[in-house]
């Protein structure tokens, strides 16, 4: 006999208008009784009614609750607790849970553009790979190099005239006194140059700032062109400022000269080197952010690009504009003109060369291969080659090339020649996932040696390129936008509850919890565990003093601007949940945010969706309630039945949380009164979680598969930017079993995640 689904079953109910005893009521027709007028016969909405479909993720035992409580409206007593329990049964199965959405609309790979990251990583990879260098050694600090001329020395000049020392950071106050005790300097006249590269943490743009009354020249990325050229002194200013825009992830070449003249008014000598991070104040660049080791040069595309599609959670490319298209001429006019002003050298000739066109097409060539991530097929090769044979002008024909491959779907477009199976675009599939960029030499000279057939072999290539520093930024990257970081611009405080808590103190908090993230990103054997539950913090001397209360002197730490891990005594803290950077931004002015925090534990470490509210409510004044605690506040203002849908699940995530005040201090009472940090917690499986603070917050997340699982796809939206269900619908179990089965190692859930992608449709 065949079978007949409950969807099935009701509607055809309705179609017949057949009527049932109480003993045969099925969810499918109290349903169709009492909730589809409203939601639609299949949960799609109504226009007048509820126009948003009903899709979530609460359990069933959840959903029959909010179905009892408030269903149908204005007449909630009508849906008795048995109705409301087969109801949410039924469209839990039916329609509303995320499996059953699978089901009706199953996921596919859709084909996109790069994204604005992707673009601009894989022309700085395009460019890197024609001037490869040498990877830093692990040594810190810039070279300094230190001679008794005035005029600052050519680079490549003999060093035997010069002293070298290796300098930890550029901050000095020589006074009218000489910079180091050697004969061979005077007081009145010399010069330093430091060199080597300096390392960038995030993408974005760096304001550099060098502060010194004397001569001086700063280049970054560029030897050819100072950033800042402060070599003839206007006015007063001390301070010389300029800003560039650089991808994260990556070492840059940089060069500082000072020099101080015996004909200079100014008779002291100091110079320090600043910078202004995304999101932070201007501080000293660190030792920890410098390198002797130079770098080369990274083509760093400058022309803006709108925002790429975050709808879904994760940035995607699968829409087009005229903003983007517009910035996709842009940039490729820009990358044309700077490529032209390095042709020669790249082609391997000269300007009055007789075989130069001949070596710039070949080398145009190569350049398109990489760019398209496939060899070149006759036509392709013959429309690079009729722009030399059609143009006298080799540079103008090489910039026409240039942009018609910059403009081309080929380099735009992902994957729009070839099968899934083709081994050019499982090579694509593996770099984009790892890197956002293109593949490597290695991973081409794979594809082209037959040698991604098959799982084995994708996985060999996928562990080589988990090690590389761009795999390790784009995990980072991932940290940063899982934990919610970078949505945290601007932290506050009242400055009369808060004096302490200023600009400088909300940089290094940012900048602590970086270091967390890094960590976790730069360890092959980092684990989930890990990132959850460990109990200390990245603290320079000013965060100590601000959180760690009663430290003896001796454990403070010597500068402003080191950091170290520490322990804070006295206190339940795990990881990236109680982060005091995490609990400051989800927190206002003056008190906690149990809501904030519980939004932040719903939506990131359980992965839970929620709606937006129905009615935009202010919180509660607290002057209102001058003896009510942050908790009592909270339970009074979201007391109303429409509320509770949400907020049951979200007040006491966040209630576990409230051991940390508005700063993300620890503490013991508030307004007098013990702190009361209990939750109760419904699983999806409709279980009770009693959890009572930080720690056993900590221990659940961490055991968890709800936390785990929630990771698993958050991490593998953000490296594919696929939805994870497009690859199999075992896909996200595999994965957690997976991950669990290596012991939460996330660089081993980021290889998994990218074989799998790079492996579709392979037997």
């Amino acid at each position: 006999m065949t079978k007949i689904s409950s969807r099935f079953l009701a509607v055809t109910l309705i179609a017949v208008g057949a009527s049932v005893s109480a003993a045969e009521r099925t969810g499918a027709i109290v349903y169709r009784e009492m909730c589809a007028s409203c939601h639609g016969p299949n949960g799609e909405g109504t226009p007048k009614a509820y126009p948003e479909p009903l899709l979530g993720d609460k359990s069933v035992k959840e959903l029959a609750v909010v179905i009892a409580k408030t269903m149908p409206e204005n007449q909630p007593t009508k849906c008795s607790p048995e109705d409301a329990q087969l109801v949410a049964e039924y469209i839990h199965e039916a329609f509303y849970s995320p499996l059953a959405q699978a089901r009706i609309k199953p996921a596919r790979v859709a084909l996109s553009r790069l994204t604005v990251r992707q673009y601009r990583e894989s022309i700085a990879d395009l460019f890197a790979e024609l001037r490869p260098s040498e990877s830093p050694n692990g040594e810190l600090g810039l070279r300094g190099n230190y001679s008794p001329n005035r005029r600052s020395r050519d680079r490549d000049r003999n060093r035997d005239a010069t002293l070298d020392r290796l300098d930890s950071v550029v901050q000095f106050d020589f006074g009218e006194g000489k910079p180091i005790d050697d004969e061979r300097l005077k007081a009145d006249e010399f010069s330093i140059q430091w060199s080597g590269s300096v390392f960038i943490p995030e993408t974005g743009n760096y304001e550099f700032v060098v502060k010194t009354a004397n001569g001086m020249k700063l280049w970054v990325n560029d030897n050819n062109v100072p950033l800042i050229d402060g070599s003839v002194r206007s006015g007063n200013d001390v301070e010389h400022r300029e800003s560039r825009f650089l991808l994260g992830g990556r070492y840059y070449p940089l060069r500082l000269e000072f020099f101080k003249s015996n004909k200079a008014k100014e008779k002291k000598a100091a110079i320090a080197l600043h910078w202004t991070r995304p999101n932070h104040t201007t501080e000293l660049i660190d030792t920890r952010y410098l390198s002797p080791h130079r770098s080369r040069e990274t083509l760093v595309v400058q022309t803006p690009f709108p925002a790429d599609d975050r709808s879904v959670g994760y940035e995607r490319g699968t829409s087009v504009s005229k903003e983007w298209d517009q910035a996709t001429t842009d940039g490729a006019l820009e990358v044309a003109a700077m490529l032209l002003r390095e042709v020669n050298p790249l082609a391997g000739t000269k300007p009055d060369a007789e075989d130069r066109k001949q070596k710039v097409q070949d080398f145009t060539l190569q350049l398109a291969a990489r760019a398209f991530r496939r060899p070149l097929n006759e036509e392709t090769q013959a429309l690079f080659v009729k722009q030399f044979a059609d143009n006298a002008d080799v540079d103008t024909a090489f910039q026409r090339c240039v942009l018609f491959l910059l403009k081309s779907p080929r380099f735009l477009y992902r994957e729009v020649e070839g099968t899934p199976t083709d081994p050019w675009n499982v090579a694509s599939r593996i770099a984009f996932t790892l890197w956002d960029s293109l593949p490597d030499k290695p991973l081409r000279q794979a594809a082209a040696n037959g040698q991604l057939a098959n799982q084995d072999q994708i996985r060999s290539q996928v562990e080589r390129m988990a090690a590389d520093p761009r795999a390790q930024a784009k995990l980072n990257a991932f940290l940063r936008q899982w934990t919610r970081m970078d949505a945290l611009i601007d932290i506050a405080k009242d400055s009369k509850l808060y004096p302490e808590f200023d600009p400088a103190a909300v940089s290094d908090l940012r900048t602590s919890l970086e270091l967390a993230l890094s960590d976790v990103a730069t360890q092959p054997q980092a684990t989930y565990r890990q990132l959850i539950l460990d109990d200390q913090l990245y603290l320079n001397d000013r965060l100590a003093r601000l959180y760690g209360g009663e430290l003896p002197a001796d454990a403070l730490l010597p500068s402003s601007t080191t950091f170290r891990k520490w322990k804070l005594p006295g206190e339940s803290r795990v990881g990236v949940v109680t982060h005091p950077f995490l609990m400051a931004g989800f927190a206002y002015t003056a008190s906690s945010s149990p809501i904030h925090r519980g939004v932040y534990l719903s939506r990131t470490m359980l992965g839970r969706s929620l709606k937006p509210p129905p009615v935009a409510i202010a919180p509660e004044i607290a002057d209102l309630h001058p003896d009510l605690t942050t908790r009592q506040r909270v339970e009074l203002q979201t007391e109303p039945e429409f509320c509770q849908g949400c907020h049951v699940m979200i007040n006491s995530l966040g209630f576990t949380l409230e051991s940390f005040d508005a700063l993300g201090r620890w503490r013991k009472e508030e307004k007098g009164k013990p702190i009361d940090d209990t939750g109760l917690y419904i699983t999806r499986d409709g279980e009770e979680r009693r959890i009572q603070g930080a720690l056993e917050m900590g221990a659940y997340l961490v055991d968890s598969p709800e936390s785990r699982q929630a990771f698993v796809q958050q991490m593998f939206h953000f490296l594919a930017k696929q939805p994870i269900r497009a690859y199999g619908a075992d896909v996200p179990t595999a994965l957690g079993r997976s991950f669990l089965q290596n012991d939460q190692q996330i660089r081993m859930l980021m290889i998994d995640i990218a074989t799998t992608v790079a492996a579709t449709g392979l037997n």
